[in-house]
């Protein structure tokens, strides 16, 4: 056998035993996470990011598949103008089921890509998803940082949210059960809109008639305070906010969901993945506890041996779709 596949050979017999030995079984807890009956089992996860990954190369994560046509029963109403910036286009996209005439929840999808890249159909398979179910569904686009710094795209999900309020009646939204979700800097931003009423975070990009508050909140592994250390070096925050902490504190507490908490804020549910090395779970379950102390109700379900994006494994997504369904049953359900 020659060096070369010998080293292969080796590097993957080293792979497989870490994949065998680096797992944690489903039945584990992580303290401060809720329980969830009826939800389906998370997949035993992995003791790090490495082994995961390593698992990923030998076909053993099974991943999403991408829509690759809208629905026959769902109408796509694509590129829609919530607002314009110095010439900018600021769109959405709706998903609206066939035949509804009742005022029904819509669910606003914030996608991320650390506030720097990624765009509103990254958002598709959700959209449609539980545009099936029964929900209208938007997915907001919004400036990213190499265009606008903070709070430049609170202001323009703020405002999509109150674009849809506006519209509410064209597109038989129930204008009282908007729900905000996003993942990773979506997640972040769908909590800016959940939780902060600070004028300076409005915006003025139109339809300030309309409010941007929303029923409750789905979060997926967003940044909950910025002002921690891991969050204050990352550069995805320095560019998001267009500076050192040194150099804008203020604005650093400004853009921390978690500063902006009141008790009559929403329901909030959170997905985090214990070995996250992105965003550490920590943020979550630091969250939750500000939540419980201020009772306001929420729910946090953390993927033992999972990383960031970890529900686009298949077993992972169907259990966070089951956990959100329950949880819009109680906070937006559909009409009778």
């Amino acid at each position: 056998m020659n060096k070369s596949l010998s080293r292969t050979v080796h590097h993957g017999f080293v792979l497989l035993l870490l994949m065998a030995s680096g797992q944690f079984a489903v039945s584990d807890v992580f303290p401060g996470a809720d329980v969830f009956p009826g939800a389906p089992d998370a997949p035993d996860g992995y003791s790090s990011e490495l082994t995961l990954k390593a698992a990923f190369a030998f076909g053993q994560v099974k991943l999403i598949e991408l829509p690759k046509s809208i629905p026959a029963d769902i109408t796509e109403y694509k590129d829609i103008e919530y607002a314009n910036v110095d010439g900018r286009s600021l769109q959405l996209n709706l998903y609206v089921p066939k035949g509804i005439t009742k005022p029904t929840p819509c669910l606003v999808f914030i996608h991320g890509g650390g506030w720097s890249k990624g765009n509103k159909d990254d958002y598709l398979f959700y959209n449609l998803a539980f545009a099936k179910k029964g929900y209208i569904t938007a997915s907001l686009g919004y400036r990213l940082s190499g265009v606008a710094k903070f709070p430049a795209a609170v202001h323009d999900v703020k405002c999509g949210v109150r674009w849809l309020r506006a519209h509410a009646e064209k597109y038989h939204i129930d204008p009282e059960k908007l729900v905000a979700i996003g993942g990773s800097a979506g997640g972040h931003l769908a909590m800016m809109v959940g939780y902060s009423d600070d004028p300076q975070l409005e915006g003025e990009l139109g339809y300030a008639d309309q409010s941007s508050r929303v029923r409750a909140v789905v979060n997926f592994y967003g940044v909950a305070d910025s002002t921690t250390q891991k969050a204050k070096d990352a550069h995805q925050v320095q560019g998001f906010i267009g500076g050192t902490y040194d150099e804008k504190p203020k604005m650093y507490h400004l853009n921390s969901p978690m500063e902006h908490l009141t008790a009559d804020d929403p329901p909030t549910l959170t997905f985090h993945g214990s070995i996250d090395e992105l965003v550490p779970v920590s943020q979550a379950t630091h969250l939750h506890e500000k939540l419980d102390e201020l009772g306001i109700e929420n729910q946090l379900d953390v993927l033992v041996g999972w990383p960031h994006t970890m529900d686009l494994q298949v077993d992972v997504n169907r259990r966070c779709q089951f956990i959100i369904g329950e949880f819009l049953k109680k906070y937006a359900p559909l009409p009778e």
